[in-house]
């Protein structure tokens, strides 16, 4: 389920032998405020940093803050200094190209062999690896044009990074979100220590060295139960899926069939999925059991990530249920299932739900099938998140349990995520934060490790 907002701490990036020469590059997109933190990162490691920003970049962002963080004046246009036919020196000054954030614009000028702006003649020019952290709105990622953009981008050799799923501008959410400085950094400084390659073959190569669940079945829940109390009323939580969505493209990342079964989450979530994914929906906790079951019949591993309601009420009304009952009718039929202590105040009784996590432990639907669980806590007088996450892993008995801390401005919809991951012992297995997509790289890493040992 999504989980709490954490604040993100500077991780270290991939080590290079030496320090480099970086050119970063900025073109227009809201995301290119997080362009200094990426100038940042590459400084703090040691690396000699050069911005060249398109003029739609410096809308968005200043070209004093560029160059105050990267010690160095940015360039932008072919014509500032003709004479100096500066993209071929940036050119040939670079060790590395990074351009975050890449607007589809940009993507496709890149594509297509442009060099109309500063930016765009100094990647053609360039002969030092190319990395491109993506940066727009969901369907812009997913139309066509900008999916063939980056196929022909990747079989020429450049590197072009997954964006995230989250909060793009205004209120949507969806893939397209430009990945965090600290992952553009760290992959794109791997590039400097990969084998030599041509091509496609160079990623290709990577690529099915980190498809670890190639042609594996992997079943993840995501999103909120609901329970009716009525036609029109019942009882929710806050989980928005965004969790769970990242799970789902993370294991597609690593060559995993994924059926996600998917409670009450966003439209335009379920629409930026990866083709490889197949979504069923299930309502309620019992919907939530019955279809997991079903599709885990052939799965290798389940991730419990929705939020599923621990309780039901006994009785569901028919009709909707009135404020205020009619007189002579408040001990009997309908109204009479609902107990009323006052004319303003009402009381439901409550089952408890099945424990769709702790039956696939005990019965999993597949032998050998290996089970994840995230435990959603608040701390309380009896002990903190990790104190009551230790206990929920050791009643559960999955194979790993996501501990994490949500409440009423912690966890839910597009923050950040940190959690920590134990066995089914209460032991600590690893430790993760960062945004819904590094967190679930991180969980589909450990599950991959626990498949492969089955």
């Amino acid at each position: 389920m999504d989980e709490p907002h954490t604040a993100v701490t500077e991780r270290a990036v991939t080590a290079v032998e030496r320090p480099r020469r970086v050119v970063v590059g900025v073109a227009g997109s809201i995301a290119a405020y997080k362009a200094p933190f990426v100038v940042r990162l590459l400084r703090q490691a040691g690396h000699e940093v050069k911005v060249v920003a398109t003029e739609s970049a410096l809308r968005f962002i200043g070209a004093p803050a560029l160059a105050a963080v990267s010690g160095r004046p940015v360039s932008t246009g072919v014509f500032d200094d003709p004479a100096a036919v500066e993209h071929v020196a940036v050119a040939e000054w670079a060790e590395l190209v990074v351009v975050a954030p890449a607007s589809a614009d940009l993507l496709a000028r890149v594509r297509a062999g442009r060099s109309d702006d500063m930016l765009t003649a100094t990647i053609l020019t360039c002969q030092a690896p190319v990395v491109l952290a993506p940066a727009m709105h969901t369907q812009m990622w997913v139309n066509p044009a900008t999916r063939e953009n980056v196929a022909v981008l990747r079989e020429r050799g450049l590197t072009v990074i997954e964006p995230d799923s989250g909060r793009l501008t205004g209120k949507d959410s969806g893939v397209g979100r430009m990945p965090e400085p600290e992952q553009i950094v760290s992959q794109a400084l791997a590039t400097l220590t990969q084998p030599v390659a041509e091509g496609a073959a160079a990623q290709d190569a990577l690529g099915e060295k980190n498809r670890r669940l190639e042609g594996r079945h992997l079943v993840i829940s995501a999103g909120g139960t609901r329970e009716p109390i009525d036609p029109v009323r019942y009882l929710g939580n806050r989980s928005s899926g965004h969790q769970g969505c990242a799970l789902a493209a993370a294991a597609v990342e690593q060559g995993a069939r994924v059926t996600l079964v998917q409670a009450h989450v966003a439209s335009d979530l379920l629409k930026a999925l990866p083709a490889q994914v197949s979504v069923v929906a299930a309502g309620t906790a019992s919907d939530m059991l019955r279809v997991v079951r079903d599709a885990a019949r052939d799965a290798d591993a389940v991730i419990m990530a929705a939020a599923v309601a621990d309780y039901r009420p006994v009785t569901v009304a028919t009709t909707k249920l009135k404020k205020q009952a009619p007189s002579g009718v408040e001990n009997s039929g309908e109204a009479a299932r609902f107990t009323r202590s006052t004319m303003s105040a009402m009381s439901i009784e409550l089952t408890t739900n099945p424990d769709i996590l702790a039956g696939l432990v005990s019965d999993p639907p597949r032998p050998g099938q290996i089970i994840v669980g995230f435990a959603a806590e608040t701390g309380d007088e009896n002990g903190d998140v990790l104190f009551h996450g230790r206990a929920k892993a050791r009643r559960k008995g999955a194979h790993l349990l996501a501990v994490n801390a949500v409440g009423e401005e912690l966890g839910f919809g597009d923050v950040p995520n940190a959690v920590v991951v134990l066995d089914a012992h209460g032991t600590e297995v690893a430790r993760g934060q960062g945004s819904k997509m590094e967190v679930a790289r991180l969980l589909i890493s450990l599950t991959a490790d626990l498949v492969d040992a089955t």
